[in-house]
């Protein structure tokens, strides 16, 4: 009697394990005595117990942070780099099979990646074109691991950190950056003022009654000022007028 009932709790254990759950975001990778049968999933499956044996693989998306990488850009600065992997399953069949575990292999080829694209861009590219370099790191990670059945989704770089004497060289640069622009801006300033008062000379020598105009205008200015004295050169083309109507 005690037999039969252990036989039958033994039965019981069995055909209650061959009952799985599985979640809205996991799939169960199903194997018959070794060979791959088929993927099952999401709900209640029944899986035979000894004779087929189940993988259970997430299909969320997955962060991988990529640790600080040593990187020689090409213009021969060392640099540490680190990003961020958002990827996920797309086939769980092939994240199974055709690779030992996709997590490690995903995040050893992220960092291999990360190195060999940074490393064919000097630094003001790394610094400047950000966006850029995210992109051609996913669309080879993606390429390289769609054997894997792995989707890369994005890839962010997070810091770039460099020594405090490149630092100080790249502060220099920018500050000779900036008086550069400011002697071009006010080269350019004296240029159009030149420009101007040229176009002002020529139109006071067609007109002499200008030129008389402008000099009286110019001591009505100087009159308000609070000098006792003031010098002002009188031109002869101001009197010739003057010496004409007396002849």
């Amino acid at each position: 009697m005690n037999i039969l009932l252990g036989v039958g709790i033994f039965i019981l254990i069995i055909i209650f394990s061959a009952f799985r759950v599985l979640r809205e975001y996991e799939r169960g990778v199903i194997f018959m005595l070794g060979r791959f049968w088929k993927v099952k999933g999401p709900g209640l499956i029944l899986v035979i117990p000894v004779i087929q044996q189940m993988v259970r693989v997430d299909l969320r998306t997955l962060v991988f942070d990529v640790p600080s990488q040593d990187v020689i850009s090409r213009d021969n600065v060392s640099v540490k780099v680190n990003a961020v992997i958002y990827f996920r399953v797309l086939d769980p069949q092939k994240a199974i099979i055709n690779v030992e575990n996709f997590f490690d292999a995903t995040s050893q080829l992220a960092q291999t990646t990360l190195r060999s694209v940074l490393g064919q861009h000097e630094l003001d590219e790394m610094l400047a074109e950000r966006d850029k370099l995210n992109k051609d790191v996913q669309s080879i990670l993606d390429a390289q691991s769609d054997a894997w059945g792995i989707k890369v989704a994005n890839v962010e770089i997070k810091h770039i950190d460099l020594d405090e004497s490149m630092i100080r060289a790249i502060a220099k640069q920018a500050e000779a950056e900036r008086e550069r622009r400011a002697k071009i801006i006010h080269a350019q300033g004296e240029m159009q003022a030149a420009e101007k008062l040229l176009e002002a000379a020529s139109t006071l020598a067609k007109q002499p009654q200008a030129i008389q105009l402008r000099y009286l205008q110019t001591l009505t200015e100087i009159a308000g000022d609070q000098s006792s004295t003031i010098v002002f050169p009188l031109p002869m083309d101001l009197i010739k007028p003057l010496l004409k109507q007396g002849e």
